[in-house]
This record gives structure tokens, sequence and C-alpha cells, in this order.
């Protein structure tokens, strides 16, 4: 997948998409990377952990939350985004549904915008993707973040979310966007019940035959929450079950918060669904390298 200057590889590995918010009222990490400075660390840690795609948010998309303004949004993520796309090699997400938001992100050096409302939330997104040659992930979700898990309903949920983006390709291909741009979300956890999500999870696979990767977002969700009974800080495990499960049924993305160990559970969970025992991870073998290089000049000085 070429995006903006980047490539990005999709074929035939897990790919681990970290997730770095720069709000104060995200669900999770809320309030941790207020200043340029901690998110930028934050960015660097997550490309040592192992990230292969960093999505930088500044506008909240939980449950019942208030939208944030334009310019508001601007200044907590572009003097980021500057700043990571001059200290890291990763390619950059921008988590937002705004089209200015989205052209001045790409002018400061992202190349994948990740919109939850699959370019519905504002009619000059599809034109900023198409000319700018930009990634776009299209996320399902029923309503909008503030009244979206207001009793989700659905007749049939997995021929809803596979018409919805079929209806969804259809109308970027007319505005001039090509296929290898698109990416495809179900959105877990954005106007879904238990049962939805469980259900998405277990049917990921029926959305492959649409010829898109898919992108999945489990992480530390409140689904997981009402299976386990634990807070948000403590449902490390739960997405990692959600993440091997991802995988195995065809995922190509998930955006994490738990980059470190994501990666792990990614490595194990492709090579069990692709029968690979000589499966190696690209950050191991690099670590392995690095090893050996320092024993070898170790033993030279001897």
């Amino acid at each position: 997948m070429h995006i903006v200057g980047k490539e990005l590889c999709l074929e035939n590995r897990g790919l681990v998409m970290g997730i770095l918010n720069v709000t104060p009222d995200s669900f999770s990490d809320g309030g941790q990377h207020l200043s340029t400075a901690a998110a930028v660390a934050r960015a660097i840690e997550l490309e040592e952990e192992g990230a292969d795609v960093i999505d930088i948010g500044g506008e909240s998309t939980r449950p019942g939350v208030v939208p944030t303004s334009l310019e508001e949004e601007c200044r907590r993520v572009l003097p980021v985004i500057e700043q990571v796309a001059k200290r890291t090699s990763l390619p950059l997400s921008i988590d937002t549904s705004k089209a200015e938001v989205a052209k001045r992100a790409l002018g400061a050096g992202v190349s994948i915008i990740n919109d939850v409302t699959a370019l519905r939330g504002d009619p000059e997104m599809a034109s900023v993707v198409a000319q700018s040659g930009a990634g776009i992930i299209l996320m399902h979700m029923q309503g909008t973040p503030r009244d979206m898990q207001d009793s989700p309903l659905y007749l049939s949920l997995l021929n809803e979310v596979g018409e919805f983006f079929r209806v969804q390709i259809a109308l970027a291909h007319e505005a001039g966007i090509h296929r290898d741009q698109i990416l495809l979300d179900p959105g877990i956890g954005f106007g879904k019940t238990l049962a939805h999500n469980l259900t998405l999870l277990h049917h990921l696979k029926d959305f492959l035959d649409l010829g898109h990767p898919l992108v999945i977002g489990p992480s530390r969700k409140s689904f997981l929450g009402q299976i386990l009974q634990r807070p948000v800080d403590q449902r490390l495990m739960g997405t990692a079950a959600a993440v091997a499960i991802a995988i195995i049924h065809g995922a190509t993305i998930v955006r994490v918060h738990d980059v470190a160990e994501m990666v792990q559970v990614v490595r194990v969970a492709q090579a069990i669904r692709d029968g690979n025992s000589s499966a190696v991870p690209i950050h191991a073998t690099q670590t392995r390298n690095a090893a050996l290089a320092t024993i070898a000049t170790a033993d030279r000085g001897r």
C-alpha cells in the first residue's frame, strides 16, 4: 500500500497500530499525553515497542462525548504530528472526521486518515482523500459518538455492516479514491452491544470478500469489561484474546494501546493462522542482530 510517500506492507503479516491520544477525555488514556513533549516521547516508545503505524487523535470518540471544535482539535494534534514525523520513521495516521483537520494533518506529515464516520461526517473529506492519495480507514458506526450506545439495534448485523461498507466504498470510488487507498473497520464498540461485538469478531472473515484490508480496534473497550468485570486499566489480557481472534479471522491491522504486548500476540496468532513455524518477528530479528553485534564487539575487546 503506497500512501503519500510512505510504503506500508499489508501482505503476509499482521500490523500493529499504536494509539496516541492527545485528548483530555479519551476513555482509556485521556490526559496522559497532553503536552507535545509527552506525546512525542510516547510516539518514540511506540516505535521502539514495535508499532507499524501510529494513530494520533485529538478528539475523543468515547460514548456520550461532546464534539471538539476544529481549531481546538488542530491545536492539539498539529504540533505533535510535526514533531513525531521528524522523530520517527513510521507512517502516521490522524483519527479525525473533519476534512480541514485531515488536510492540515497531511501537510504536517500524516499518511492515513482514520475516519470513524466513513466519509459521512464532512462532505469535503472524500475530496481531501482523493486529492492527497492518503490511505482512508472507513469505520462502521451506528449513530454518532454522542448517541451510538443508546440501545443500538440491527435486524441483521452482518448484512447491515456489509451493505454499509459496499455503499461507502462505492461513494469513495465515485469521489476518485482508489481502491488501494481503502481499509475497513467494523467499528467494535461503536453503536454495538456486547453480542454485536462478539458476532463481528466471530464472523470477521465475512468482510474479507469486500477485498479491502480489515482494521480492528478492541483495545481495552467496554465489551471486554463486561465479560471480565474489570476496569479499563485491567483489560490487557482481554485485549490480547480479542487481538488474537481478530488476526486469526483475517484482520490486517489491530489498533491498540499496549503495543509491546500486542506485537507478541499478533506474531503468535499469525504463526498459528498460517501454520508457519519459522515465523520470526521483524523487531525480534533486529534485536537479535543488535545483540550479536554487541557480543562480537565484546569478544574483540578481550
